[in-house]
């Protein structure tokens, strides 16, 4: 399942340039140094991945005790429940259950912050940037995230929320070099995909979760017992 993640990612990165596209726009990139450039971008995608990683490995704590206690297909199917139903249920109603309102502070500061690195060109405060841009609101990240607390261990977890950020480099940094390029029609046609794309990762949880015996899609709750079982054999 790890790789939906990419998926989820590459397709959902269009969506990001919209999103983050004003951050990624303003970055003060070395323009004579060809070396210093790609230095300041790896900076930059390293403090985003970073905070992914770190976030994924956090809430994969919740994910592996699940696991522990025997409640990982549930997990699976509600986040499947949850990506679909993101899609399918009208905004209005979605409105209602916004986690962005509780932390509106915390993401003002965040934005503080992130104004006074972008002032700067040093390689860590390009790192910094990432960092920051990593905790800014998102709607796909909050599915990568979802997503992620269904690992069954806190590095599966952290990998998972890797490999969504790995997927977005390509057309952020796309988007650094050509700014507005994507106003087309390949943007919108791209972005009419991710809620197709949330709803069919969204599927695979649930059918996971389901145990219903298909390999690599939806592995049988008894094998996955005695999987369990032979790694941990009394002596």
């Amino acid at each position: 399942m790890i790789y939906t993640a990419f998926i989820l990612g590459l397709l959902g990165s269009f969506h990001c340039v919209g999103m983050c596209g004003p951050i990624a726009f303003l970055l003060p990139l070395d323009r004579k140094s060809r070396t210093v450039r790609w230095g300041q971008l790896v900076s930059y995608h390293s403090g985003r991945l970073f905070t992914y990683a770190t976030i994924g490995m956090m809430l994969g704590y919740i994910g592996r005790g699940a696991h522990l206690f025997g409640f990982q297909q549930y997990i699976s199917i509600g986040v499947g429940i949850i990506m679909i139903a993101t899609v399918v249920l009208p905004s209005k109603f979605l409105k209602r259950f916004s986690i962005t309102k509780p932390v509106y502070l915390l993401i003002g500061k965040v934005k503080s912050s992130l104004s006074q690195q972008l002032k700067k060109r040093g390689y860590e405060n390009f790192f910094m940037m990432g960092f920051l841009n990593g905790f800014l609101p998102c709607g796909l990240v909050y599915m990568a995230v979802f997503a992620s607390v269904a690992m069954n261990s806190v590095s599966a977890s952290g990998i998972y929320m890797l490999m969504f950020g790995l997927g977005t480099i390509p057309m952020m940094t796309t988007a650094i070099y050509l700014g507005n390029f994507l106003t087309g029609q390949v943007k919108k046609r791209v972005i009419k995909m991710i809620p197709v794309v949330v709803v069919v990762i969204g599927a695979l949880f649930v059918l996971r979760g389901l145990g219903l015996d298909i390999p690599y899609v939806s592995p049988s709750e008894n094998v996955t017992v005695e999987q369990v079982s032979s790694q941990y054999k009394c002596h």
